[in-house]
Order: structure tokens, then C-alpha cells, then sequence
């Protein structure tokens, strides 16, 4: 007999949730908020831009607390990421560092905080807004699981 899962435990999206980013840069600004990145991920993000360390910290790193956070540009559209980019694609909102672009960014939407309920789910996509939340691609449950837990293993700063 094939063992079944307990429905008391069944996650709400075990159908799978849809998304398909769609580059409108909308998780990318908005109010100030910190991009979180670790050492391994600084290093990366440096050596993607061909900068030393010191010299990367000088022009995108600023300290919240005891954490570092990507630096904030003020635009039309909000304190956007200091690695958004809107100009080279018209029409599009894209990352200059995207293959050493930082956990946080790498996880979007799949955040524990997101995933936390349909009604969660539901108001980050009011919030950001974020028109590619519910459309496009279908992710497995095993998918979104492994990428959610991926960033919560990461764990919030440590202020």
C-alpha cells in the first residue's frame, strides 16, 4: 500500500504556483529596504564587476546595523537596487551583476514570508506589485520547497 500524505500537513500551494518574471524591476525598488548578501556572495558580486573588495564596499555596500546591505538609488519608481538597470533594455528593468546577483534576489518570490499562506502570497503580490506572481511558468512544490528553503537557511541579519 502506497503511503499517503497527511492533508493536515499539505502545504496551500501544492498545485504548484506560477510565475514568470516579467523584468519590470518592481522586486528591485520600492520603499528603502536592504539586499542582504553574505562574504561568498560579496566576493562574487566584486569580482563580476572586476573591483577589489575595499573598492566594491566603497561604491555599493553600506552597513545596517551589524549587516551589510546593497546600496539604494532614489528613482522615479523608488529606492531602487544600485545594480538595477534601466536604460540598456528598453521597456525592461534587468540586473548589471544578474549571474552573481545575491541569494535574496536569486530566491524572488520563493521567500519563506511569501510562502507563509495564500493570503501572504496574495498581498506580496498586491505590494511589490509583481505581474509575474501567478502567470507563466508552473513551479512544482518540490521546486518552490527547495528554493524557500534555500533562503531561509540563509536566515535573517543579525542586527
Amino acid at each position: 500500500m502506497a503511503a499517503r500524505r497527511d492533508d493536515s500537513k499539505r502545504e496551500w500551494f501544492e498545485e504548484g504556483l506560477a510565475f514568470s518574471c516579467t523584468q519590470c524591476g518592481n522586486c528591485c525598488t520600492g520603499p528603502p529596504g536592504a539586499v542582504w548578501f553574505t562574504d561568498e556572495e560579496e566576493l562574487a558580486m566584486a569580482a563580476a564587476l572586476s573591483l577589489d573588495l575595499e573598492t566594491f564596499r566603497d561604491r555599493y555596500v553600506r552597513r545596517l546595523g551589524r549587516s551589510r546591505s546593497l546600496v539604494e538609488r532614489e528613482t522615479d519608481f523608488g529606492h531602487d537596487c544600485v545594480f538595477l538597470d534601466r536604460e540598456s533594455q528598453p521597456g525592461k528593468a534587468v540586473c548589471s551583476i544578474y549571474k552573481a546577483r545575491p541569494r535574496q534576489c536569486r530566491t524572488w518570490p520563493w521567500w519563506p514570508e511569501n510562502l507563509a499562506s495564500r493570503r501572504a502570497w496574495e498581498a506580496t503580490r498586491r505590494r511589490t506589485p509583481c505581474p509575474g506572481m501567478g502567470q507563466g511558468t508552473v513551479h512544482s512544490p518540490q521546486q518552490i520547497r527547495i528554493v524557500r528553503d534555500e533562503q531561509a537557511a540563509q536566515g535573517d541579519p543579525a542586527w
